[in-house]
């Protein structure tokens, strides 16, 4: 597949070997090139000859010696250079399943895209990749790869996933071990389905495939569930059943492979009504883009940051944070230990309620634009209103509910800032520092 180069960056390999913007890189070293992962692997070799057609449709070729491992300078519109692949499976527990219309369109795309997984750590399920792509994967040692395993009952994969190829995909686990590919796992956990003695099975299963990381967390349930598979949220019961599982099963693998591999996702923790544990847990926090050790982490950076700082009675300031209802409470301890040392500070916590996917769905991330104004309409704000990033997409402006950051702001007549999980950042904001370097 050719692709058209967008940029060559001045002073590159590339710029000084004649290419230009708007030519067509067919292949480098007679491979094809397909995507970014072709381009990044086959460009390191220190002898290139890249055959290009150039704007008037001739096709020459271009010769490049350069120090191995160094970039080439070219630069493409996408790093997939073709379609994101979307998902091939109808997972009885999809959260996109139950989405309510009217969102923006690109929320309801299903992406199961391995080369997504290797570039943004997106999690795919295994299940459309051919064996050109396995094959490759192994050639390039694309590593490492995220996959939502979920079970490693094949029947019952098959069952969840409502895909008679996913219990065969597992074998591809065994295969990419073999080749000493990293492989970081998914569980999303529903009770009666893959819990209790199916996830005994597979935490096995994944120990003896020696994964990096087994991350499980609990199925999300919006309102949205009509004429979808009967599921049934955690019960307080279920939530510590599945924690002791994993700390158990974390334990063993601390000592015989010197790290935990599993872990449980907060919400977990917070249902089963279980103190968060300490930072150091979590090792180097590898599963927390799933949710798993957010407040560990949260709650050390500030203290240290807190400990870190002078008391100042003269920083005179109100703040508010909106938050889901679950982390509130932790939440509150932490403001409560700023409140003491910097006492001329006050701090509202506000949980939101979610409406508009339902009260099961109690995480900040989900919060939308127009809950946080209902609910804060006319409520004590102070100087400034925190929220979590994880709320707004990349850029920091559009609630899911396709509201505007600008509304909340204009509505709740308030500066609104939405804050990464950084300890550091948010005691900043508290304080009315947050343009301090960190």
């Amino acid at each position: 597949m050719a692709v058209t180069i967008k940029d060559v960056y001045r002073n590159s390999y590339a710029y000084r070997a004649g290419c230009e913007k708007g030519d067509t890189l067919l292949s480098i070293n007679g491979n094809d090139i397909v995507d970014v992962l072709d381009y990044r692997f086959y460009q390191l070799d220190s002898d290139l000859e890249l055959k290009i057609r150039d704007r008037r449709g001739e096709v020459h070729t271009v010769r490049i010696r350069k120090p191995e491992y160094e970039e080439l300078g070219l630069a493409f519109d996408t790093y997939l250079m073709d379609k994101e692949r979307s998902c091939r499976n109808q997972c009885v527990f999809c959260f996109i399943d139950q989405l309510p219309k009217g969102l923006r369109e690109s929320l309801y795309f299903k992406d199961d895209d391995s080369r997504l997984s290797f570039l943004f750590g997106n999690y795919v399920t295994l299940t459309n990749l051919t064996e050109h792509e396995i094959s490759r994967i192994i050639k390039m040692h694309i590593s490492p790869i995220n996959v939502s395993v979920h079970t490693t009952n094949p029947e019952l994969r098959v069952k969840m996933m409502k895909n008679r190829f996913a219990g065969e995909s597992l074998k591809l686990l065994k295969r990419l071990s073999e080749h000493h590919i990293a492989i970081n796992t998914q569980i999303v956990c529903c009770p009666g389905w893959n819990d209790g003695e199916e996830l005994k099975r597979s935490l096995r299963d994944l120990y003896a495939l020696d994964v990096n990381l087994i991350a499980v967390v609990p199925v999300g349930l919006t309102k949205y569930r009509e004429g979808l598979a009967p599921l049934t949220p955690f019960t307080v019961e279920k939530a510590r059943e599945t924690v002791d599982v994993l700390e158990a099963f974390g334990e063993m693998c601390l000592k015989t492979k010197g790290k935990r591999i599993a872990y449980a996702a907060d919400e977990l923790y917070i249902k089963a009504g279980y103190d968060i544990p300490d930072a150091s847990f979590y090792g180097d926090f590898e599963a927390i883009e799933n949710g798993i050790g957010l407040i560990a982490q949260l709650r050390e950076d500030l203290m240290d940051e807190l400990d870190y700082r002078e008391a100042d009675d003269s920083i005179q300031r109100t703040v508010s944070l909106a938050c889901g209802t679950s982390v509130a409470p932790y939440l509150r301890t932490l403001m409560d230990a700023v409140e003491k040392k910097f006492t001329g500070v006050k701090i509202h916590i506000y949980p939101i309620v979610n409406n508009f996917f339902g009260e099961m769905i109690n995480v900040s991330g989900l919060i939308v634009g127009n809950d946080l104004i209902v609910q804060l309409k006319n409520k004590p704000l102070g100087d400034v209103l925190l929220i979590s990033s994880a709320m707004l997409r990349f850029e920091n402006d559009l609630f899911l509910d396709n509201v505007h950051i600008d509304d909340v702001k204009r509505k709740l007549n308030i500066e609104v800032l939405p804050i990464n999980n950084d300890g550091v950042m948010l005691l900043q904001a508290i304080l009315g520092k947050e343009e301090e370097d960190v």
